[in-house]
């Protein structure tokens, strides 16, 4: 069944929960979801405004804007636009209700727990697909989407050791869609480097040289 699952509101500079949904499904698969969750939440700050990360049955969504970011988990057959809209909201009733001031200085997590009842709202109004009277948005966020379709993040790239290169906003603006995060890579040796090494090799083997004979010289 295509459907929005559970939503939460993350700060980007540390990835502390600020408010989320309340989730009843202990299933395996949702559980694995809420470790990318928490995985997502601490590298938000090295990644574009936009992303979706596929997780085979779920796909996981989010937007960043001004310090705070809006995640969303659901099937992975669930339109887009729709999971785009659907943020877009959260994001605008979030910005509305609390100023960025008091977002900045929130010690506790989950310390807008009550913005969950709005969370709660707009998803039940989003897996009604039919009482959706938004049709002018829809058609703006599929035209954004299209100009500027979200940066696709994989799994393979969320756990691997060198984690995340840093892109900036603009260069993802620049580029369009990516298809995945260049990952860290040791520079090729170069001659300088070689001739170094070959060097060090050796002002080691006279160093050891001088010290048999100064072992020697003791001896006699």
């Amino acid at each position: 069944m295509s459907m929005i699952l559970s939503a939460s509101v993350v700060r980007v500079r540390d990835g502390l929960p600020l408010s989320a949904s309340t989730d009843y499904d202990q299933s395996t698969g949702m559980q694995e979801c809420r470790k990318y969750f928490k995985m997502l939440s601490k590298k938000l700050s090295q990644l574009p405004d936009r992303c979706t990360l596929k997780t085979g049955q779920y796909n996981i969504n989010f937007i960043s804007s001004l310090g705070v970011s809006y995640m969303m988990l659901c099937s992975e057959n669930y339109p887009s636009v729709l999971a785009f809209c659907f943020l877009d909201e959260l994001q605008k009733e979030f910005i509305t209700t609390y100023n960025m001031m008091k977002t900045n200085t929130a010690v506790r997590p989950y310390c807008f727990i009550e913005f969950d009842n709005f969370i709660q709202r707009t998803k039940q109004r989003y897996n009604n697909t039919r009482s959706l009277s938004t049709k002018m948005n829809l058609a703006d966020m599929q035209t954004e989407i299209k100009l500027r379709p979200p940066y696709q993040i994989s799994v393979s790239e969320l756990g691997s050791a060198n984690g995340f290169a840093h892109l900036s906003v603009a260069e993802y603006k620049g580029t369009g869609k990516i298809s995945a995060a260049p990952h860290q890579r040791l520079e090729p040796v170069t001659l300088p480097g070689i001739v170094s090494f070959v060097l060090s090799l050796l002002c080691g083997a006279l160093n050891l040289i001088r010290g048999f004979h100064a072992i020697e010289s003791l001896l006699q």
